[in-house]
């Protein structure tokens, strides 16, 4: 049996952070131990303080995500108390940048190239070669802002080192790895929304399936036969985000690790934590 560690509200190490809230007391109803960490002394001074010992040693993360190098320091200050990760580090850097499945799991994703950050990418090559394409970093694109979903044909190089700068900018800290350039793809649309899922694996098998478009719930799912093709990724714990195109056909278009991956459908989530407790 592991303990599940959250992070605390910024002002009290005592206190779950809000926006877990509900992920928290789930965790609780469903039987498991959970701990928490002082958010403002990790995130912003790199100091690990729990709030209470626990009788496990072994520790499940559930929050916000970190930059690689900085859950490697996570895991090594975790083993400093006595604590162990049910997700090394090497299995989180894995999953969380999604470069590192691509070559697995090439043939059913969109085509990308990467590049490292700040080097100046030639679009006209990019261009010739993906016609339409989105930016992101090895983690996340930018959302929220005047930064385009996709470029075209249109794009000058001029222009396209301007939106990279803004990319940088949008990114600021959360900046993570390299630059990833990816082929944009149609998703087909019902009533507006795309039709997306979710889909957390446990120890190399699906645990739940959840919406992650605020689709229907009488939109057709990803097919079983793909969903357990990559069971085999190398983690204990992770996600894949699977999404139907216009043409009816399957890719993934998201990997993370299963820590940081937000539960998609909150009416699932006394859902998810049962069965996580069931499979402990």
């Amino acid at each position: 049996m592991y303990t599940i560690l959250f992070p605390s509200d910024y002002f009290n190490r005592n206190k779950i952070d809000v926006e877990l809230e509900q992920e928290y007391e789930a965790a609780k109803k469903a039987g498991f131990d959970v701990m928490l960490f002082d958010y403002s002394s990790w995130f912003e001074s790199r100091k690990l303080v729990l709030n209470q010992d626990c009788n496990s040693d072994l520790i499940l993360y559930r929050g916000w995500m970190m930059k690689p190098e900085l859950y490697c320091e996570f895991e090594k200050q975790l083993l400093d108390l006595g604590y162990h990760l049910v997700v090394n580090s090497y299995a989180y850097k894995r999953l969380h940048e999604f470069v590192n499945v691509y070559p697995i799991i090439r043939n059913d994703t969109a085509p990308i190239m990467k590049f490292p950050i700040y080097t100046r990418i030639d679009v006209e090559f990019i261009k010739s070669t993906f016609g339409r394409f989105m930016v992101k970093d090895y983690v996340k694109s930018v959302k929220g802002s005047d930064f385009p979903v996709y470029f075209d044909s249109t794009i000058t190089q001029s222009e396209f080192d301007g939106w990279m700068e803004k990319f940088y900018q949008y990114r600021g800290d959360l900046l993570t790895g390299g630059i990833c350039i990816k082929k944009y793809l149609d998703l087909k649309k019902y009533n507006s929304h795309t039709n997306e899922y979710r889909v957390f694996y446990y120890f190399n098998e699906p645990m739940i399936l959840m919406k992650n478009s605020n689709q229907s719930d009488t939109c057709c799912k990803p097919p079983v036969e793909l969903i357990n093709k990559y069971k085999i990724l190398d983690s204990p714990f992770f996600t894949l985000d699977f999404a139907q195109l216009e043409d009816d056909s399957w890719i993934i278009i998201e990997s993370g690790d299963g820590q940081v991956s937000g539960i998609t459908d909150a009416s699932q989530t006394d859902v998810f934590y049962k069965i996580l407790k069931e499979k402990n």
